[in-house]
């Protein structure tokens, strides 16, 4: 329990610590040799008979230790060795519930004698976070002692539980007893699952004259799986993050990249053999550093774009904030600019390098401008808020010709739900057929409030950036595009020196604006790696989206071919490398200040 793996922050940290508990669980699961130790026997002897005396007894610490490493993976275990015939269940049961009740009274004791003030140093910084111990606290307050039994069916949620048990300050007396009865119900039923799992494929047929480890193994892997999917179908919570896994996995649009890609990498190569260069796509804008392909400046391109005094109304305006200035200059730059430009909150923050969406920040408040700048790893640009709907333009222009194209328009949506005066927000987000299957991203987004009821008929955003990964609804708007939006789109190319291909994102406060090319702002300009990002309209098929990217990619690589012929040179692909394994292997990259950030921007902006 104490090291359990589901709260601890970070993907890798989960991994490292899950891989931790299998190896620690396995070290003591593995029975002694007999011959070698004198306590237990060997795993390969035929002999069955169950421990007793002093070996049971050290059996039984074995296993009551290990629950504090990992409760499931230990119940399981012992489940096995119930199965062999190795220990009767009541011990094996008995052990783990021994183990796990401890577990959570030192859970409880470390909320009561640490308290909050522990949660932000080491160690205890590394497995809870204060928002969802915040937002168990709340769940105390409002259902007592109930959630104890109901954290057992809730993945996730035991650890900062037993913690804002403690935190505060109930009986110590009263929750025990909340514990050891949730502990006596949970702990038999995983056991003695796991050792009627483990006896049938023990016992199978289809395995005979199999090592008995290779038996355990696969009984261990069955009783994991089914008692991982049986909890989740225990709860509405369960039931339905099952349909947005489900549904992630099927909806194209929700892959990740290393399995939607490879079709695109191929393609481009051939374009590459076509074209006599596999990266002549780098020249397609000679005005961008390396066309756009990675780590561009997006400061640089924002000045890039505003060199031309006709375009200066349609760019968001922008400032740059080192990363090598002290936290108190970085503050006052950000202060400044804001006065200069007669500017109030709330501003944007993001990296001058930013990928996909990552570390975007709508700031609100003094406070979380402060916490971005004081997390913020790298160079970040301070901007103005442009309100509104946002569009993403994708616009091309060959070389020579007097007008440029637009390629593809998405019309961003930011998903919302409207409260009905009962529902938790955790609840709605759950119900709703698209918010679903971004629920665990919406949850971290709203953590702090997701035990909060919206009132009836309330509308509540879950997202306010147009990013796709962090929750953003993508249309296809190429029914939105005019004569006049595509003249004032290729008027604004033609004034940055250099620049032939991308996407362009786009604030405006009315539809009607942006098909008059008018009132609108620029925030952001991709360069020759921007998506047409219309492909993930849910109504385009797999292959409908493939079409779009090859011929974007057609497209990228004729205007790069006709640019080297007008003396541009491509990047080099020692230098291209390099550039990629630099953002692979940054420390830095991935990290998101916006979502360190999040619970406060939350408490600040309301839901």
């Amino acid at each position: 329990m104490i090291f359990s793996s589901y709260q601890i922050g970070g993907r890798q940290s989960r991994r490292w610590v899950a891989l931790f508990s299998i190896l620690i669980s396995l070290l003591c699961f593995i029975p002694f040799n007999a011959h070698a130790e004198g306590l237990l026997p060997s795993l390969t002897t035929n002999d069955n008979s169950q421990l007793e005396g002093f070996s049971a007894l050290v059996l039984f610490a074995l296993i009551a230790f290990s629950t504090l490493i990992s409760e499931d993976l230990t119940c399981i275990g012992a489940g096995l060795l119930a199965a062999q015939g190795r220990t009767s269940f009541a011990l094996a049961a008995g052990a783990c519930l021994a183990g796990i009740y401890i577990g959570d009274l030192l859970l409880f004791l470390a909320g009561r004698y640490l308290g909050r003030p522990a949660l932000r140093r080491a160690p205890l910084r590394w497995f809870f976070k204060p928002e969802e111990v915040e937002r168990s606290s709340d769940w105390f307050r409002r259902r007592g002692g109930v959630v104890i039994m109901l954290s057992r069916f809730l993945p996730g949620t035991r650890l900062p539980t037993y913690f804002a048990a403690g935190l505060l300050e109930t009986s110590f007396w009263k929750f025990s007893l909340y514990f050891l009865v949730a502990a006596a119900v949970w702990t038999p039923l995983l056991v003695g699952l796991s050792m009627l799992l483990g006896a049938e494929i023990i016992e199978s047929s289809l395995l005979a004259g199999r090592s008995l480890i290779l038996k355990a193994l696969l009984a261990g892997i069955a009783a994991l799986v089914v008692v991982k999917l049986a909890v989740r179908l225990a709860t509405y919570r369960g039931r339905r993050l099952v349909v947005s896994r489900w549904r992630r996995l099927v909806r194209w649009e929700f892959w990740p990249p290393w399995v939607f890609y490879p079709p695109v990498v191929l393609y481009v190569a051939l374009l590459g053999l076509k074209h006599r260069g596999l990266i002549v796509f780098t020249c397609a804008n000679p005005g961008i550093p390396e066309g756009g392909f990675i780590g561009e400046s997006k400061i640089e391109i924002l000045r890039g774009l505003a060199a031309s005094p006709a375009s200066q109304p349609f760019i968001a305006r922008a400032g740059l904030i080192e990363a090598a200035l002290p936290h108190d200059a970085r503050l006052d730059a950000a202060r400044r600019f804001i006065n200069q430009h007669s500017l109030s909150l709330p501003v944007v923050l993001k990296p001058d390098a930013g990928q996909r969406g990552a570390g975007v920040c709508v700031v609100k408040t003094e406070d979380v401008l402060d916490d971005y700048l004081r997390r913020a790893t790298g160079d970040t640009i301070i901007q103005e808020h442009a309100g509104g709907f946002e569009f993403g333009v994708f616009y091309y222009r060959y070389p020579g010709e007097e007008r440029g194209r637009i390629f593809a328009i998405t019309d961003k949506r930011f998903p919302s739900i409207t409260g009905d005066g009962a529902s938790t927000l955790e609840r709605l987000i759950l119900a709703d057929e698209r918010a679903v299957c971004m629920a665990r991203t919406h949850f971290e987004k709203h953590a702090a409030h997701l035990g909060e009821v919206p009132r009836a008929g309330e509308r509540v955003a879950l997202v306010e950036l147009g990013t796709h990964c962090r929750g953003a609804l993508f249309l296809d708007g190429s029914g939105l595009k005019t004569p006049e939006l595509e003249r004032a789109i290729d008027r604004l190319s033609r004034g940055f020196e250099g620049f032939y291909f991308g996407r362009y994102d786009i604030r405006t406060p009315s539809v009607e604006d942006f098909q008059r090319g008018e009132n609108f702002k620029v925030v952001e300009l991709n360069g020759v790696t921007s998506e047409a990002t219309n492909i993930y309209d849910p109504r385009h098929g797999l292959f409908t989206a493939y079409k779009i990217l090859f011929e974007q990619w057609g497209i990228a690589f004729r205007i790069g071919a006709l640019n080297r012929a007008r003396g541009a040179r491509p990047t080099s692909p020692a230098a291209l490398l390099k550039l990629i394994f630099a953002g692979l292997s940054d420390p830095k990259a991935g990290r998101d200040p916006a979502d360190v950030a999040d619970g406060n921007i939350q408490r600040a902006s309301g839901i």
